[in-house]
């Protein structure tokens, strides 16, 4: 845990600028399995100080990868400089972006330090039980991965905290042949918000979600292409997280609303069905923790929850103080910087399409002639909402049950086009957190949704 050197520093800022000094820790854990044998083992730690100055609407930036307070006061001085600078060239003169309030955040979680020889054994353990159990596998992998980061956050008009998100996961990969020879494979991660000790000190609860696992990826090796074409669908959870993440979320961040985004000219419209709504959770959801909580970002600003989309209009986006203020909106929290390198900018928390009334049996039974869509490999988007995901477990649906699994394939379509086909939302949510979102920096994300029935552009062979 970081040992706070930078509290006392706030007595350097400046009169008449905005200024966040942060100290920060990552740390970074690995342990790699492949067919019982460790390829990778790994771990490493990175710590330094930033400071940001807002100088009338003019940002300096300086960070050093030191953590002392002879660092604290380096960075004060450079980032005033800086941004006193650029404002003199840029010669902008913008009121500064009032506060949300003043106080202190307290310590929200712990971070504790399993040895590394720990983790190699939970590893041994899962992939002994996988070699045991399902000798019929062509290859096996077990991922053990943790990241966290350490954050004290000193703002000269704002909020002040210690803020500390650890999270670690179990990866299970496995891969098998289908009789003609063509490989197929599916993974799935375990784990979450907390240290080694909150999820793994018993592995045998892992076992029936790698059966699972073994099962799907079964049914798989005897699956079948889809058929290509405009289809019904339903989505589900873990692919209504990514549809909520990749093909809306990007589009509402202000600065790419800035940008050009879809999202820019459809503030206010409708952009789905008056079933849709999508909230960017701070740190509590349906009266427990969210994923990845959040409770402080590093401009300051104490994290609320964004509301995006109500009853199928688009109401809002997620902001920082100078984009909340452009845009007449409220600051949330979303301003947020992976390393101590790196400057805040706007990032997802914990981001979902809201749960309704039906069941996830009553949405498949609906179905006469379709696909059931679970899991998603990968996917991608651009800022006008036109997304491409790649399918990894999926089953076809025959009046109203589940068919045969399908291989590999694809969907497409743009998102506020295919919200609005939305009819069935079912009344529980699938969350993931597991991945990093790749906007000019990694950041640790959580994003959930329901199952949704609709209709979806889907690949073939």
């Amino acid at each position: 845990m970081l040992h706070d050197v930078i509290g006392n520093k706030i007595s350097l800022f400046s009169d008449g600028v905005q200024t966040v000094l942060r100290g920060q820790e990552n740390r970074n854990r690995r342990v790699v399995l492949l067919k019982g044998n460790l390829v990778q083992n790994f771990r490493s730690e990175a710590r330094g100080i930033n400071a940001r100055v807002n100088d009338h609407g003019t940002f300096g930036f300086a960070s050093i990868a030191e953590y002392t307070p002879e660092a604290a006061e380096k960075v004060i001085r450079a980032a005033t400089e800086n941004a006193g600078a650029l404002r003199r060239h840029s010669g902008r003169n913008v009121p500064l972006p009032p506060s949300k309030g003043t106080g202190t955040i307290p310590l929200n979680a712990a971070i504790t330090d399993a040895p590394q020889k720990e983790l190699i054994a939970l590893c041994r353990t899962i992939d002994g039980y996988i070699e045991t159990t399902y000798p019929d596998l062509t290859s096996r992998t077990v991922v053990y991965s943790e990241d966290s980061q350490d954050r004290i956050v000193c703002a000269s008009d704002a909020f002040c905290g210690h803020l500390v998100t650890p999270r670690c996961y179990v990866y299970v990969m496995m891969s098998a042949e289908t009789k003609d020879g063509v490989p197929v494979e599916l993974f799935k991660a375990f784990g979450g918000f907390g240290s080694f000790y909150d999820h793994f000190q018993e592995p045998e609860k892992l076992y029936p979600g790698i059966d699972l696992l073994h099962k799907q990826l079964m049914d798989k090796k005897e699956g079948v292409y889809a058929e290509a074409g405009y289809r019904t669908v339903v989505l589900g959870g873990l692919m209504g997280g990514m549809l909520a993440h990749e093909a809306v979320g990007h589009t509402v961040e202000a600065d790419l609303v800035r940008g050009g985004s879809v999202a820019g000219p459809n503030l206010h419209r409708r952009v789905g069905s008056e079933l849709v709504n999508m909230v960017d959770f701070a740190h509590s959801y349906a009266g427990g923790a969210a994923p990845l909580p959040v409770f402080l970002d590093d401009e300051g600003t104490k994290a609320e929850d964004a509301v995006l989309i109500s009853g199928g209009i688009l109401t809002g986006y997620m902001n920082d103080r100078e984009s909340a203020e452009e845009y007449g909106m409220t600051p949330a929290g979303n301003a947020r910087g992976w390393t101590f390198s790196d400057e805040p900018i706007i990032r997802m928390r914990n981001t979902c399409i809201l749960p309704g009334k039906n069941t996830v049996e009553e949405l498949i039974a609906s179905v006469d002639d379709g696909y059931y869509l679970i899991n998603s490999g990968n996917g991608e988007a651009d800022l006008t909402g036109e997304f491409m995901f790649g399918v990894t477990c999926g089953y076809e649906i025959k009046n109203g049950k589940l068919g045969r699994a399908l291989l590999d394939t694809t969907v497409t379509g743009v998102a506020f086009e295919m919200l609005k086909t939305v009819d069935m939302v079912s009344d529980t949510v699938e969350w993931s957190s597991s991945g990093f979102c790749g906007k000019k920096q990694p950041m640790a994300v959580g994003m959930g949704g329901p199952h949704m029935r609709c209709k979806i552009m889907i690949g073939g062979r």
